[in-house]
């Protein structure tokens, strides 16, 4: 018997449409105003770090893909119990990850670039866990990308020097995510 779904069928028109408009304007409806500044700042630090503007287009551009099919999976309730369980560890470990640079932001020559590692590199899977069933094998290689660009050991220490040309940019992430953490979205 054939398990057509009408329901399945436009969320994965949806999730081809939204993935295909990953721009600015049209994401907006996903990402607040905050959450793109900070976008925007990872942006220029991919940017001035590679020194390739296409890649870490491509990059922001996979996180923003990300971002926003992981909203239509839970808008339209795709997760199962065991999946929203796996959804609330990554969200524990995501404001883990944010407290921790903010942590290390504030007070200088604190930052181990093992420990950010590590957060983001479980961040990563457990990411990957949850959309395991929901996501094709090219938005996994698209999470992969993106974690392991902001996981690069050498992008991190450049990050995290007190006196190096990133600071302004992590200035206003961690002012960001600080936002965010008192509203309570990560």
């Amino acid at each position: 018997m054939d398990a057509f779904s009408s329901k399945d069928m436009a969320m994965k028109a949806q999730k081809k449409i939204l993935s295909s408009m990953a721009s600015k304007s049209s994401v907006q409806m996903f990402i607040d105003d905050t959450t793109s500044e900070i976008l925007d700042d990872l942006y220029r630090i991919s940017k001035e770090y590679s020194g390739n503007k296409s890649e870490a287009q491509k990059v922001i551009k996979n996180l923003i893909k990300i971002a926003v099919k992981m909203g239509v999976l839970f808008r339209n309730n795709r997760f199962s119990t065991e999946e929203l369980g796996v959804a609330q560890e990554f969200k524990k470990k995501l404001h883990q990850g944010a407290m921790t640079a903010i942590s290390f932001y504030e007070v200088d020559f604190t930052f181990d670039k093992a420990v950010m590692e590590e957060l983001l590199t479980n961040c990563r899977d457990l990411l990957l866990k949850l959309v395991n069933t929901h996501l094709t094998p090219k938005s996994h290689g698209r999470i992969n990308h993106v974690f392991n660009h902001y996981s690069d050991p050498e992008l991190l220490t450049k990050l995290y020097d007190p006196s190096g040309p990133f600071r302004p940019h992590l200035t206003r992430i961690c002012k960001g995510l600080n936002k965010l953490v008192d509203e309570g979205t990560i």
